[in-house]
């Protein structure tokens, strides 16, 4: 094979091989500098620009940062930082702000001057979101002067040039303005709330820098949110746990530590800790290097957790609380119910893509991994009521492990658990696995019925579950596995479930969730989509989860048949007042309501719901992780008044609430 790629490359002539412009190579291949094309990727080209504003803030040039959304998905990012140099490159033979803007690689971070850290240290993030916008303006206020470049799809329209002087009252700084290439990026529109949630996250890592995000495309007035903490670490952890019960206050480490590699010079990698044990089962981790999130965390979390199991297990010993014979606590028992956050400053960080998802510096866990064991060894001596609560916590947390292990070789024994008579329903299982096989996770033993006389039987498997499963939100795992519900659902899946979960044992490609169009099941499918936020998150993560979309109303006129399927954002009265509005006499209209999916045949139900060439399936995704993990925790958890306010909040109409 190799030997007939090599004659097929000598054949070819030099027209045929050619070598991409940078510029081109970011249009060809916008995954490698932005992740995608996708809405994902489209947001994070206003990270891009925001990071070398940040960026500025932290040399100590910037302290307020504005990102405007405008119509047509046009956005701006203006600061006050130091502004682009305006003078000529001499490497290049044009503007400081053109090498800046056009050139991949160019940037003021590669040497020891302009910024001793900053986020955007491979000098590609503005420039690719110049070659992926069909138009972008820059405006420097530097020099006395507002300077101007216009560019278009990554090259220069114009020379950069001076358009007036300067007010005394105007700052210095930089204004970036650009509309995305949609015959790059896929049409999306940009996302408030996305962006609302990445820079509250920017402003409590970066203390006392505000940034404004303004919404111009809300009317008659814009919709305009400013972010802004003095407190750090310390209250981004008190922020999400705002509706958790915690066992001590916030532990805030902050410090710096000198590292001087072989034959270099030694720098200071700054380090900053936050966390706090509440009385959950979750784990809340959070990760940034010089302020950019790494969702896939890396070495700087990798020596946060070495050090919090290390110095637990140390007291723990020390004590007395853990005897002589006894084991170790685990990095599990000493994660549970624990909210924390690490951010690092480092003046060369190194991540695994240009997307910075994952640290891989590997002296910043030896370095953070110091700083929290003798700021942790500090606090447990100096806290001994707090310092029990948190043993105390880690000791149960490793009794329940024991009993979930228990549990799992029950759970263990696979296939003869989906044979058992205890199961509350029965798998109708189809003939293919993998990728193309799915799984309808059904409400009840009637839907279920309809389902399986419905169903492909090729490549559609049918799982009826009877009831409400358990509320994992508030469940250790020892209980969770105890419940004969979850233990279908886990054999069934073939994942496995904790230590022994593994996505690539999924048998299907889809998993569905099916439930009724009733509030009875809205709350099945909340528990099922807790269920596996809290403990199969990866095949959320990786596409494999859905919930079908049954029809709400089946219209009927004469011969004719209508199926009204519900819409987000539309209740279902205006809903049906639309579908009603076609018809020419809409009162002799035969309108059924489908409370239940029992109530359709069969043939409907494939028809409507589980055929492909015809049904609406919606995919789950985790967008913000943090975010998600609070939503699940204020509606699904134990602490009644947050869930009490977000349904006064939310709900058109409140009577006789019992949460």
């Amino acid at each position: 094979m190799a030997d007939q790629d090599t004659a097929q490359i000598r054949q070819q002539s030099d027209e045929d091989v050619r070598a991409l412009e940078p510029i081109d190579h970011v249009r060809l291949r916008p995954g490698m500098y932005v992740g995608g094309v996708d809405k994902k990727a489209l947001h994070h080209l206003v990270y891009e620009v925001v990071d070398n504003s940040v960026d500025e803030a932290l040399a100590g040039r910037c302290d307020r940062i504005t990102v405007t959304l405008a119509d047509d998905n046009v956005v701006s990012v203006q600061d006050n930082g130091g502004g682009i140099p305006v003078g000529m490159n001499k490497d290049k033979g044009k503007s400081t702000v053109e090498v800046v803007m056009t050139v991949i690689g160019a940037g003021g971070k590669f040497g020891s001057g302009a910024y001793k850290v900053s986020g955007g240290l491979h000098g590609v993030g503005v420039s690719a979101v110049n070659a992926l916008s069909e138009q972008m303006r820059t405006n420097v206020f530097r020099d006395g002067y507002l300077w101007e470049q216009s560019f278009r799809r990554g090259r220069p329209t114009e020379e950069l040039k001076k358009i007036r002087k300067l007010t005394p009252d105007e700052h210095t700084g930089t204004l970036q303005t650009f509309r995305p290439d949609f015959t790059i990026m896929d049409q999306n529109d940009f996302d408030f709330e996305w962006l609302a949630q990445r820079f509250r996250e920017m402003t409590f890592v970066t203390r006392r820098v505000a940034i404004t995000l303004r919404d111009e495309r809300v009317r008659p007035i814009p919709r305009e949110l400013t972010f802004y903490f003095e407190g750090g670490l310390y209250s981004y952890v008190r922020y999400l746990n705002r509706n958790r019960r915690p066992l001590h206050d916030p532990v805030h480490i902050e410090r710096d530590v000198e590292f001087t590699p072989e034959g270099k010079p030694a720098y200071s990698i700054g380090v900053e800790v936050a966390f706090q044990y509440n009385d959950s089962a979750n784990v809340v981790e959070m990760a940034f290097a010089n302020t950019i999130n790494t969702p896939d965390g890396g070495t700087h979390l990798t020596g946060l957790r070495s050090a919090i199991t290390g110095v637990i297990n140390r007291y723990a010993r020390k004590a007395g609380i853990l005897k002589e014979k006894d084991p170790n606590f685990s990095g599990a028992d000493t994660l549970e119910g624990i909210t924390t956050i690490v951010s690092i400053k480092h003046p060369g960080p190194s991540f695994e893509s240009q997307t910075k998802v994952k640290l891989i510096n590997p002296e910043v866990q030896g370095a953070v991994s110091q700083v929290v064991t003798e700021a942790f060894n500090e606090y447990l001596e100096d806290n001994p009521r707090e310092a029990r609560r948190i043993v105390d916590k880690c000791m149960t947390s490793m009794r329940a492990r024991e009993a979930a292990r228990k549990a799992r070789d029950l759970v263990r024994s696979g296939p003869s658990l989906l044979e058992s008579t205890t199961l509350p329903g029965k798998l109708a299982d189809c003939s293919q696995k993998g990728e193309g096989a799915e799984i309808y996770i059904v409400e009840g033993d009637s839907a279920g019925g309809s389902a399986k006389q419905g169903r492909d039987r090729h490549f559609q498997a049918i799982l009826p579950l009877r009831g409400k499963i358990l509320n994992t939100e508030r469940a250790r795992m020892d209980k969770v596995l105890d419940s004969n519900e979850i233990k279908a659902l886990i054999s069934t899946l073939g994942t496995g479930i904790a230590e022994d979960f593994s996505v690539e044992n999924l048998r299907y490609g889809r998993v569905i969730i099916m439930t009724d169009a009733d509030v009875d099941g809205s709350h099945i499918r909340t528990l099922l989509l807790t269920f596996f936020f809290r403990h199969m998150q990866a095949i959320i993560a990786e596409g494999h989860l859905y919930i079908a979309q049954p029809p709400i109303y089946l219209l009927k006129s004469g011969k004719k048949m209508e199926y009204v399927y519900p819409e987000a954002g539309m209740s279902e009265p205006d809903i049906l007042a639309r579908a009603l509005k076609k018809y020419d006499q809409p009162d002799k209209v035969g309108v059924q309501r489908y409370k239940g999916l029992g109530e359709m045949n069969p043939d409907q139900l494939w028809e409507t719901t589980m055929d492909p060439a015809t049904r609406t399936l919606l995919q789950v995704t985790i967008e913000d992780a943090a975010e998600a993990d609070r939503v699940f925790d204020m509606l699904m958890g134990s602490s009644v008044p947050p869930r009490r306010r977000f349904i006064q909040t939310h709900a058109k109409s409140v009577r006789n609430l019992d949460v």
